[in-house]
């Protein structure tokens, strides 16, 4: 599985997006140099739920595992020597700074191109490389906001409701392992580097292909909200999340009569296959009132004797225990770089062969490689002791004490 054996990316990269797309690549084999300053991205200070396990941040490590780990002061010009060192030795350059940053450091893509033509320059950003809203923070709860998807998640008339989880993020850090091994195979082909450029806002769109293409032709509705219990404003009567006693159940592709027999709801046989759409409201409103006379698990058999595809909605315990989640391992184990303490994350998501691939190097101190790295590209120990004694170079020793 280390189909990306031999190929160099140094990532400059701080929270989510740009850390979790590169450790994609660092899981299939990529040789992972991760470049923090001497304090450590924002991704060691901040976690989700402000939950830290012996003062690590879950939030590094699901999503920095199988990558070396470089410290370094930016903006001294020594630090800024070896960071040129690195990206003439490297195939990709990443990174998920503001546009501009990397330019005022001197290592932007112009800088970046002349020290290594057939470099492959990833841009992970808000909004877009330029633009009017290029200097804008671009956080995923934001541009749920922007995008549509808050809307589309809440319920009419006014209602909007961010999706529970960061989304955009992750499915950004998707496109943006996809688009750099995409110009690593072109580049394979043509010898030439590229300039990839990733945005939060073309993941949140990109999310959305279904319901903004169809809004955007024919008529439009008056509201994309959601009418009820219903999944989106496009979807049929009776295909959404609906309240049980003791919890909810998802109930996707039926008719109107198979959920008047599963419901024991005489009115729904009056729906015509051709109402689901043109009468979604009525149909939902009747399927939202009838299934909160069963408890979830008398409403899991009846839907499941009509063949009527459905599914208990799960918190994450009841997802963890899952068995189909087990037999798949979607839940490893790994371990925090401060005490060894081991904090289940997810696996890979993507089988090759019947196997994901392992984690070789768990999530690292910030500062672990330093030297390593520094050696293979061709500092002598005394020069490296210079930078470490300097503060242009961290190591581990330096950042506890």
């Amino acid at each position: 599985m280390q189909f990306l054996k031999g190929i160099r990316v140094v990532s400059f990269n701080h929270f989510v997006m740009g850390p979790l797309g590169i450790q994609i690549l660092a899981d299939l084999g990529a040789d992972v140099i991760a470049v923090e300053s001497l304090d450590g991205a924002f991704q060691r200070h901040w976690s989700s739920g402000n939950k830290f396990i012996d003062g690590d941040s879950l939030t590094f490590a699901f999503a920095n595992r199988n990558k070396r780990s470089l410290a370094l002061d930016l903006k001294s010009e020594s630090g800024k020597d070896v960071a040129r060192k690195l990206i003439a030795s490297a195939d990709v350059l990443a990174e998920n700074f503001r546009p501009g940053v990397m330019d005022r450091l001197g290592l932007g893509y112009e800088q970046a191109k002349k020290l290594n033509p057939k470099l492959i320059y990833a841009a992970a950003t808000g909004y877009g490389a330029h633009g009017p809203y290029k200097d804008r923070p671009g956080q995923d709860l934001l541009l749920q906001a922007m995008s549509g998807i808050a809307a589309i998640t809440g319920r009419e008339p006014d209602e909007s409701r961010a999706v529970g989880v960061s989304v955009v993020d992750h499915h950004g850090a998707a496109l943006f392992a996809l688009g750099i091994m995409a110009a690593l195979l072109g580049r394979a082909q043509s010898e030439e580097g590229c300039r990839v450029d990733v945005s939060l806002l073309g993941a949140a769109l990109d999310l959305q292909q279904e319901g903004i293409t169809s809004f955007l032709n024919g008529k439009r509705p008056a509201s994309i909200r959601q009418p009820g219990a219903t999944a989106g404003w496009s979807a049929p009567g009776g295909y959404g999340v609906f309240a049980a006693k003791g919890g909810s159940v998802a109930i996707s592709l039926s008719t109107p009569a198979m959920l008047a027999r599963a419901l024991d709801c005489p009115a729904l046989s009056e729906f015509t296959e051709g109402d689901v759409f043109a009468k979604t409201r009525e149909i939902s409103a009747l399927v939202e009132q009838h299934c909160l006379r069963f408890s979830v698990n008398e409403l899991l058999a009846r839907l499941a004797e009509l063949d009527i595809w459905h599914t208990r909605v799960n918190d994450y315990a009841m997802m963890s225990e899952d068995p189909q989640v087990k037999h798949n391992g979607h839940l490893i184990e790994t371990a925090l770089p401060s005490a060894g303490t081991p904090v289940r994350v997810l696996s890979h998501p993507v089988r090759y062969n019947d196997q994901a691939p392992p984690v070789y190097l768990p999530p690292q101190k910030l500062g672990a490689q330093s030297r390593e790295i520094l050696t293979e590209l061709g500092y002598p120990d005394d020069a490296i002791d210079a930078l470490i004694e300097q503060r242009v170079v961290g190591v581990p020793d330096h950042a506890e004490a």
